[in-house]
């Protein structure tokens, strides 16, 4: 997928793994630079980060920038245009958490994991900056999430994710403490924005059958304004996104689980397994056989593919 080309804002995917849809970013190397961006960027999935040093700003689409200091947790719903740069004259020292819930609790929670989406139109008055010293809960149960995910001892997925339940139903009850459930009033779209109702939309049932006028629908537009809209933003039609979020959710099924080519076509929303093949071809430049039979490898193995493979950034920008 292409960049888009009018910089309005850098979407970044991060296909998580199925079985356990967690990434974490750390490192010395995640330092943010004091310069702002000249693109806002959105996720298509939770983003938790800490800031472990110094302090600076996160700006959000269509807001006044938000002042973040060390000790901060900060908590970015999926497709949320927002960008983040340090203080004048430093660099901030940054560890990033990026996981699906739904798809992490879906056998812990498979009646209420979507509660714990944390999507920005849930809540009143959302609070994407939490101090260390008002909310110690949330500061200690996500540096000890950082922590199994980097020790990696026996056990440590298990460890992480009940440990993260407890993290989103904190952040829920905090997000919850606005009172009202919120409405899209609350949050009036500005560019990107526009786009994240059918973007979450798109997300969340992929694998079903809609048109291009349901989904402009959703963001309130005619189909002719969204179509254009959405390659200004996107660099990509909405038809061929749709497709491509369809291969890339294949291509975690055909490394994580034993369902056949046909099974996984109809999974992910592919009315027959030719169109599905080919649309595997165009995006991924194998077969699915072929890129199955290459991801056939031990576990630990599995888990270094399955980095390098993301489509989000790694390495933070300079």
């Amino acid at each position: 997928m292409s960049k888009p080309k009018s910089g309005i804002a850098e979407y970044r995917n991060y296909y998580l793994p199925y079985d356990f849809p967690v990434l974490l970013l750390s490192g010395e190397h995640w330092k943010i630079s004091n310069i702002p961006s000249k693109n806002l960027h959105f996720h298509n999935c939770l983003e938790i980060g800490i800031c472990h040093s110094e302090s600076g700003y996160m700006k959000f689409s269509g807001q006044e920038p938000l002042y973040f200091k060390e000790g901060d947790i900060t908590c970015v719903p999926r497709n949320i245009p927002h960008t983040t740069y340090s203080s004048p004259g430093t660099e901030s020292h940054w560890s990033y958490l990026f996981i699906d819930p739904s798809e992490l609790f879906r056998n812990i929670a498979p009646n209420f994991s979507r509660g714990f989406d944390l999507s920005l139109s849930a809540y009143k008055e959302y609070k994407h900056i939490l101090s260390r010293d008002t909310y110690p809960l949330v500061y200690q149960l996500t540096t000890t999430i950082i922590q199994e995910l980097e020790e990696k001892r026996p056990h440590y997925q298990m460890s992480a994710t009940g440990l993260l339940l407890s993290l989103c139903i904190e952040l829920h009850r905090i997000q919850s403490e606005g009172g009202q459930e919120a409405t899209l009033t609350d949050h009036p779209p500005d560019n990107a924005m526009v786009l994240s109702p059918v973007l979450d939309y798109i997300e969340d049932n992929f694998a079903q059958q809609f048109d291009i006028n349901y989904l402009a629908d959703i963001c309130r537009l005619s189909p002719t304004h969204f179509r254009r809209l959405f390659h200004s933003i996107m660099g990509t039609s909405p038809l061929d996104f749709v497709n491509n979020t369809r291969i890339h959710k294949a291509c975690n099924l055909l490394r994580s689980t034993e369902f056949s080519i046909l099974e996984i076509s109809e999974m992910v929303g592919f009315r027959s397994v030719s169109s599905f093949n080919r649309h595997f071809m165009d995006v991924m430049q194998i077969t699915p056989r072929n890129y199955r039979n290459e991801t056939l490898l031990t576990k630990e193995n599995q888990e270094k593919l399955s980095i390098l493979e993301y489509k989000g950034w790694m390495y933070p920008e300079k």
